[in-house]
């Protein structure tokens, strides 16, 4: 069975791996946060940066939470600069995408000595 490829998230992955091509590893994430904006907008695709959403419990708001880039409003992009993901950070990007009510995302991290990523989708 052949993997679709959202050309949306591909955008954004060759966004992330002109910067991490240019940079290397080992600075700060909002280093990268600002370098992958300024990839992004130089391809013309539209985002918010540290997009901020209420979290509710029982109905009740009980604070926020920021996003690093929501983009073209459907992809949630959550950075990381970890020498290596763990399994909290995939849960913390999947948890963003219910609360954002977002159908896919990205999980990038600049921190390895090769860019990392994992493709999210939603539970429908």
């Amino acid at each position: 069975m052949a993997v679709i490829v959202d050309p949306l998230t591909h955008a954004i992955i060759g966004c992330a791996m002109k910067v991490h091509s240019t940079l290397g590893n080992g600075f700060q994430e909002v280093i990268y946060q600002r370098a992958l904006a300024i990839e992004m907008q130089k391809k013309g695709l539209s985002f918010s940066r540290e997009q901020e959403i209420a979290i509710y419990y029982d109905g009740i708001d009980i604070g926020t939470r920021r996003v690093d880039f929501l983009v073209e409003n459907r992809v949630l992009v959550e950075l990381k600069a970890l020498i290596k993901l763990e399994d909290v950070h995939l849960a913390q990007a999947l948890n963003y995408l219910e609360a954002f009510r977002i159908e896919q995302g990205l999980l990038i991290n600049f921190g390895a000595r090769s860019l990392e990523f994992k493709r999210l989708r939603k539970n429908v």
